[in-house]
């Protein structure tokens, strides 16, 4: 019987599938592109060559055959995440893996490995830094495993207009999602990841429409876990009665009693904890820690909070529209973190964390993509810190204005 190849892209055949699920790898030369990239990242672009990389839409992936260049023989794959073209790297084989295929060596065995508990830990280096920028593209920059604690309550998803904006709620997850993917690069291994998040209220365009209430914690419980996180804890932030009457919702209820209607007054929020992927245990971080003299000097005091219900007053800033309390980042710095630890905010703002930290003897890492943030962050920095303030490395920064100067 005669077999006949073809060279049709196999994601023609589930184009409409594709698209419809928006993926943003529709095709073979957009998953080639992706690989091509990492095989760069690894100096093997010279030794290997691609299969025809398929798409499994069962998994949302793409799997990109690896070929050696001399030898022809398959010597691995690469898996891309078809939603947001990020290599999923324990999916993909690795790149020792690869090499010792190439070169028809047998892999170390485990027993000629360093011991796994001789590994120490590694302290940062980083000093206080302001950065103008994207997170997502600011973050490679800086090295692996820089960071000890990061803390950030992301742009609501379309709440205010004030706020980030975004076309779709795919499009704004996708983006938090490539924010937390760069962040697990540069948070030390076992640290954690605090996140404050809340559901969001989507008010309705008319009166014969309704309004719609977004979990956004929930899917942002999904994006941790597929990107190398371990989940630790849900921490409750409780406000004050009556906070939560600013969205208007329960109010059509409590004048009228109606079933049906009934919607509580939110007065909550999720600080949700996790812990980045390892094999040993928190107990390790304490241990190893080169300097026990900064150990001892965290130690937390009598009046923590004991259990995951904690009663905080909301904040406020003219400055910016969206702020959590110092309160809540302290906790978190104090709980999550040690002394001379480097804290990171991807979404800055107005650099609650920075102060926070500062207060707490930390280090910081603020970043945000708005020059008027970054210009009172700047100006904040120097009651922050007084004359050390003139150490704080700010990347991309533009001269701070006037205004921002009178703060």
């Amino acid at each position: 019987m005669e077999y006949k190849t073809t060279n049709i892209d196999p994601s023609e055949l589930k184009d409409t599938v594709a698209e419809k699920r928006k993926y943003n790898v529709l095709n073979v030369k957009d998953a080639r592109k992706v690989a091509r990239s990492w095989l760069d990242s690894i100096d093997l672009t010279d030794a290997v060559t691609f299969g025809l990389p398929e798409i499994d839409d069962r998994y949302h992936v793409w799997r990109v055959p690896l070929t050696g260049v001399d030898s022809r023989e398959r010597v691995g794959e690469i898996v891309i995440d078809a939603y947001t073209s990020l290599l999923l790297k324990d999916k993909t084989t690795a790149p020792e893996v690869i090499e010792a295929r190439l070169l028809r060596r047998p892999l170390l065995s485990e027993k000629k490995k360093a011991p796994f508990s001789k590994k120490s830990y590694k302290p940062s280096s980083l000093r206080n830094t302001i950065a103008l920028g994207d997170a997502e593209e600011i973050l490679p920059d800086f090295p692996e495993e820089s960071v000890d604690l990061i803390f950030t309550s992301p742009p609501y998803f379309n709440a205010r207009p004030e706020y980030e904006d975004y076309i779709t709620y795919e499009e704004y997850l996708l983006k938090i999602r490539k924010v937390i993917h760069a962040c697990h690069r540069v948070l030390n291994e076992g640290r954690f990841f605090v996140m404050n998040i809340s559901p969001v209220l989507i008010r309705r365009a008319s009166r014969s429409e309704s309004s719609k209430r977004i979990a956004v914690p929930f899917d942002m419980h999904r994006l941790f876990v597929e990107e190398g996180f371990d989940f630790i804890d849900d921490i409750i932030w409780v406000k004050p009665e009556g906070a939560g009457w600013a969205t208007g919702r329960g109010r059509r209820f409590a004048a009228d009693r109606n079933p049906l209607q009934y919607k509580p007054v939110p007065v909550t929020e999720y600080i949700l904890v996790y812990r980045k992927q390892t094999k040993r245990l928190i107990d390790w971080n304490i241990r190893t820690h080169p300097r026990q003299d900064l150990v001892a000097a965290s130690k937390v005091a009598d009046d923590y909070e004991k259990t995951n219900i904690w009663r905080i007053k909301p904040a406020y800033d003219k400055k910016h529209p969206a702020i959590f309390p110092e309160e809540l980042a302290a906790k978190v710095i104090q709980y999550y973190s040690f002394v001379d630890d480097v804290a990171l905010d991807p979404f800055a703002g107005s650099g609650t964390v920075g102060l926070a930290a500062a207060k707490l003897k930390r280090r910081f890492v603020l970043i945000d993509k708005e020059p008027k943030y970054i210009d009172i962050m700047r100006t904040r920095a120097k009651q922050w810190l007084g004359k050390r303030a003139a150490d704080v490395l700010c990347i991309n920064c533009p001269p701070i204005s006037v205004d921002d100067m009178l703060l």
